[in-house]
């Protein structure tokens, strides 16, 4: 585990705060699959065999249809970013015109956990990604882990 100074050129927010590389590179899986825990498939509305997404849901980059994506997994619209003991949660980020840039899934220690495209994933704090890239957290949802 460590750091790469070129995520922070990339991410610039991930200078000033805590993160650290916790995997390889990978073209398997994208932020949106690991937030809902699967590293084998890319989830992207966008019809094509290549890419994974709901039956059902929406096929749109919207903040509605991600929720709608993370809601067949468990997931409900929940207000605060805090870790809660029994819960895990998603944050869902978009960029200035409200497309779904990033998502990120809480870890048991409060941190969370983000693919950054086809390159590592990273453990970090939730505002370590916001920016120019991936915008701000839009929604944070969660669902009860057993």
């Amino acid at each position: 585990m460590y750091r790469r100074p070129e995520l922070e050129v990339k991410w610039q927010n991930l200078s000033r705060t805590d993160y650290q590389v916790t995997s390889p590179k990978s073209q398997e899986y994208n932020c949106f699959a690991w937030a809902a825990a699967e590293n084998d498939r890319w989830w992207q509305p966008i019809p094509g065999e290549q890419f994974y997404w709901p039956e059902g849901v929406p096929q749109e980059e919207t903040i509605a249809a991600y929720i709608q994506a993370y809601k067949t997994l468990g997931y409900e619209i929940c207000q605060g970013d805090g870790l809660e003991v029994g819960y895990e949660k998603i944050a869902i980020y978009i960029d200035s015109s409200g497309i779904p840039t990033h998502a990120a899934r809480q870890l048991a220690n409060g941190k969370w956990t983000s693919k950054l495209g086809w390159l590592e994933d990273i453990e970090h704090e939730l505002d370590g990604l916001t920016g120019d890239r991936y915008g701000v957290v839009a929604q944070i949802l969660k669902r009860a882990v057993n």
